[in-house]
């Protein structure tokens, strides 16, 4: 166990932590979560012993161990090459091993009688105790699978650590940490350098293994599936949900609603206390009541709201008009330092398509953008753009190439687009530029506020064809739901690199593979291509080669296997109907549920502008009439996703009918 006691840390006026307290368990798996800068990090560093405080603060059990693991790490100099490095995970325990050998072939020449052989013996027998339960000989496997599982190869494993980049280093110490299987992992965004293979080999891993965990993480779905507690910190406090996010989601809402109305109740007992005192103060008979109610104010425990983030909502610039056929790629083909990216790839895009681009790190998914996007230099092939197509390119080199001596502000003034300081500022508050920040210099901005501001100008450029590349590395939850809910409502072509499931989900409607310097494109969303190429991975486990069968044996024997077969083949093939039918169908349920809800919003309006006060008051009419042309705008998105999934719907059973 690991205790918290009390814990405050101030920086200047700000309280980053004020008497927090809490406890990390054998088992318990943590999801720790807020607004950036709401002290994360730096909570995980004070845990793992790397951040200084007071004495007693931070208390563990006698036996229990932590490791940590920092979002980002410097470099790692060492002349191991991979596997051992990743072997040094066990060095305390080969070096035991060592000892035992050592001691093994010196029993065999020491005289058994003397006092050395004795000694001898009883260390043999500690070093023994001490080595149960390691089983050493199958640490070569333990190492090689980790490794694979976080997408490194068979042959990399000679190679010098050196020859590895910073993300593929990082990986590396999530290997090392998964390894040493300390009694608390604490792990500061283990999934930024991981791709959509690795990281799902990493959720498979952490929910078989024994350790308990706190995660920081802005992966919904990584926190969903790994998780059962959540601790979020805001305003110096760390309040506890007793499940993973989506349950931290509606658990928040619903203590929300109960704080609002204890917050209400305490308040109109003060002002009618109040209005009590002010009324019979001055009458020398109701002194003592007077005082009386006044020593009850001073006594109450105040109730005080917490602080919501500001719900700041923006949509993208209408996407100029374009023609049908938006990006045509025709026998693209690059090299790299001898090594072949790609070869003979060919791909067409079309207007309002929505493309996630995955694919194992390395094998060319941000040199495709870029290559795209006019940012490389390709070997052959040819790009077309279509009729009028507006194109604009993120990158993460983009947020070096802003002027240090601009503000924020003055950046997005400068970037190209009609907008009004009003609109400006809201755009830049979505990114988590707020209120004076909006004022402060390129040159002061930290990494991730440089690429998030980087981001903000190029979004609020018009452009009907955007190719994003990572965008949500720097931006919290509710920065990536704004951004997702835009990105949903944006009627021009989008093609964005990211492992952030959650994120994607919402709006693509296509996925390009990037393999083996090919591509390949798959219709539907994130999940749908996970279980297509699941399914494609079991037809290739239940597939028998017809060689094969005709080799063990012919007549009964081979029509046996062909009607085994043949039934293999109709529940693959019910398994395949229903499995594209679901994903449509619960989009069609959940379409007819939100228009259901947004249809009877819409009549509490009308009636509400149908009523001649509410034209009295200016504030309420554009609250109203804001909510009002925001509910006709959400219902026609959701309509054109039902009459998307009843399409679909009607022509997989179509499809089916016909085979």
């Amino acid at each position: 166990m690991l205790s918290i006691n009390h814990l405050d840390v101030r920086f200047g006026e700000k309280h980053l932590f004020k008497d927090l307290s809490q406890r990390a368990h054998a088992g318990d798996r943590i999801g720790l979560i807020g607004v950036n800068g709401a002290g994360k990090s730096t909570l995980l560093k004070i845990m793992a012993g790397v951040a200084a405080c007071d004495d007693g603060v931070i208390t563990k059990s006698k036996h229990f161990t932590v490791g940590y693991l920092p979002q980002e790490s410097s470099a790692l100099v060492s002349e191991n090459t991979l596997y051992q490095e990743a072997e040094s995970a066990f060095d305390e325990i080969l070096t035991l091993q060592k000892e035992a050998d050592f001691l093994h072939d010196q029993l065999a020449v020491t005289d058994q009688e003397s006092e050395l052989f004795a000694a001898m013996v009883e260390r043999q027998g500690e070093l023994q105790h001490q080595l149960e339960g390691h089983d050493i000989y199958t640490i070569r496997a333990r190492v090689e699978k980790v490794l694979l599982g976080l997408g490194f190869k068979q042959t990399d494993m000679d190679a010098p650590v050196t020859s590895f980049s910073g993300g593929w280093v990082m990986r590396l110490m999530l290997a090392k940490m998964l390894l040493v299987s300390p009694s608390l992992l604490l792990l500061d965004e283990p999934t930024n350098h991981l791709d959509l293979e690795s990281l799902t080999w990493v959720e498979e891993f952490f929910r078989s293994c024994q350790g308990a965990m706190v995660v920081i993480s802005h992966d919904r779905t990584f926190l969903d599936k790994i998780t059962k507690t959540t601790w979020e910190l805001s305003m110096g406090r760390l309040s506890v949900y007793k499940g993973n996010y989506s349950y931290y989601v509606k658990e928040k809402a619903e203590r929300r609603i109960i704080e609002k109305g204890a917050y209400d109740n305490q308040q109109a007992k003060i002002k009618q206390t109040m209005r009590f005192v002010e009324r019979f103060r001055a009458k020398s008979t109701k002194a003592k009541q007077v005082q009386s109610r006044v020593k009850q104010l001073d006594k109450i425990d105040m109730i005080e709201l917490s602080d919501d983030e500001q719900q700041i909502r923006f949509t993208f610039p209408p996407a100029p008009p374009s023609g049908r056929d938006v990006l045509q790629v025709e026998g693209l083909s690059k090299s790299y330092q001898g090594r072949q990216i790609f070869h003979d790839v060919n791909l067409q895009l079309q207007r309002g398509d929505k493309v996630a681009v995955v694919g194992v790190n390395g094998a060319g998914k941000s040199t495709l953008v870029k290559i795209i996007g006019g940012q490389l230099d390709y070997d052959a092939g040819e790009i077309k753009l279509g009729h009028n197509v507006q194109l604009s390119y993120f990158g993460q080199h983009q947020a070096q190439e802003l002027s240090p001596t601009l503000s924020a502000l003055e950046t997005m003034a400068l970037s190209g687009a009609d907008l009004t300081i009003t609109r400006m500022r809201s755009l830049l508050g979505a990114f988590l530029f707020r209120g004076e920040e909006v004022d402060k210099k390129v040159a002061v901005l930290s990494g991730g506020e440089k690429s998030r501001l980087a981001l903000a100008r190029m979004i609020a450029k018009p452009a009907n064809l955007m190719l994003l590349d990572e965008p949500t590395n720097h931006l919290d939850m509710s920065s990536q739901e704004v951004l997702q809910e835009a990105m949903a409502q944006y009627d021009g072509c989008i093609v964005v690199v990211s492992h952030n499931r959650y994120f994607l989900d919402s709006f693509v409607n296509k996925v390009l593979l990037v393999k083996d310097g090919q591509v390949v494109l798959y219709e539907g969303n994130i999940t749908e291509y996970l279980h297509k190429v699941d399914l494609e991975d079991a037809e290739k486990k239940i597939s028998v080669p017809q060689a094969q069968v005709l080799a063990d044996g012919g007549g009964v024997e081979h029509s046996r296997e062909s009607k085994k077969e043949r039934r293999q083949q109709e529940a693959l093939e019910r398994k395949e109907r229903s499995r594209k039918l679901a994903p449509w169908k619960k989009k069609a349920e959940e379409a007819e549920k939100q228009i259901a809800a947004l249809e009877g919003r819409k009549e509490e309006l009308e009636v509400l502008m149908a009523d001649p006060e509410l034209y009295y008051d200016e504030q309420a009419w554009a609250r109203t009439s804001t909510e009002y042309d925001q509910c006709k705008s959400h219902l026609e998105r959701w309509y054109g996703q039902w009459e998307e999934a009843q399409a679909e719907i009607e022509d997989i059973e179509a499809g089916f009918l016909t085979t």
